[in-house]
């Protein structure tokens, strides 16, 4: 994978508070998810990437660039879709998208049609040429999006992009947020507390707490499987199964809402002894998998919480 985004030792103070303490991370390319809890440093760490904080200490290179002496040509590159409203009432989305271009140095010809493409892409319709007075939350989402797509960047950062949307609403932009992370060349940096938006999209992750790096990597990496404990599923006869498991010293309990029992062995029943149970009591073992450590397991041990 290409380094798209490289911070060494970073140092990030307000006043005399220190908010990023030492921060060291490589953001590659597709994307990564930053987690964190509240005032952990998320929000100055997006903030210091656009060039909007002064570093106290540290070095930071965003597609080779050094910040902050080379930021006007970083910025070039950089998509961002903040977690504040940034709309505009009185004009409508394409008059807004419009305008963004222009910023960004596209002709009014250009800008505009790149205005229609982009949301055409985030599936407006025709509620583009509304005024954005009358846009629904998620409808105010998808134009946030698209003008952080506007002008084709290489880094994208996303501050929690799913904000106030319903389930339906929730899924469509993080597909989309999907999407644009597998192209080549492009990085993803989704700041959310939703561990599963995360999970929708991203193949990797950093947690920071306390303004530090506590753990980073794949998602795959760090939830490993847990020793001893299955996911199974029965073809019927459920309650049977589970009882016979339990006389043999197993802990099972039910994951909602699949139909999915979490068993834990103790060392004297090897996995093949499950089947050979489940057997015994005239049913089969339909889903067999060692379970693995949840994200939120994850998170919360980094951050120091049970």
């Amino acid at each position: 994978m290409t380094a798209v985004t490289e911070l060494i030792d970073v140092r990030v103070a307000y006043g005399d508070v220190p908010v990023l303490d030492g921060v060291t991370i490589t953001f590659e390319e597709g994307a990564t998810g930053l987690l964190g809890p509240n005032g952990a440093g998320k929000s100055t760490l997006i903030k210091t990437l656009l060039g909007f904080n002064r570093m106290s200490g540290g070095s930071l290179k965003i597609m080779g660039y050094a910040m902050p002496g080379e930021a006007l040509q970083a910025r070039r590159h950089l998509g961002y879709m903040p977690e504040k409203e940034i709309s505009s009432p009185k004009i409508s989305a394409v008059s807004f998208l419009t305008y963004c271009g222009r910023i960004c140095g596209m002709s009014r010809v250009d800008s505009l049609e790149r205005a229609h493409e982009v949301l055409n892409y985030v599936k407006m319709g025709d509620s583009r040429y509304r005024t954005m007075e009358s846009y629904s939350t998620g409808m105010l989402q998808r134009v946030k999006l698209a003008q952080a797509i506007l002008h084709d960047p290489r880094l994208l950062l996303l501050d929690e992009p799913t904000n106030g949307l319903d389930p339906d609403g929730r899924i469509e932009i993080l597909d989309l947020i999907k999407e644009i992370a597998k192209r080549p060349g492009i990085s993803v940096i989704l700041s959310s507390h939703l561990l599963p938006d995360v999970q929708h999209v991203c193949k990797q992750v950093v947690m920071i707490n306390n303004g530090k790096v506590v753990k980073s990597g794949t998602i795959q990496s760090l939830t490993t499987p847990q020793e001893r404990v299955f996911e199974l599923r029965f073809r019927d006869k459920a309650d049977q199964c589970v009882a016979a498991l339990t006389d043999a010293g197993c802990l099972c309990r039910r994951m909602f809402p699949a139909d999915i029992w979490l068993t834990r062995c103790p060392e004297s029943v090897r996995s093949a002894d499950l089947f050979r149970i489940v057997r015994r009591c005239n049913s089969q073992i339909r889903h067999f998998q060692p379970a693995r450590n949840s994200l939120e397991d994850i998170f919360l041990e980094a951050v120091g919480r049970k």
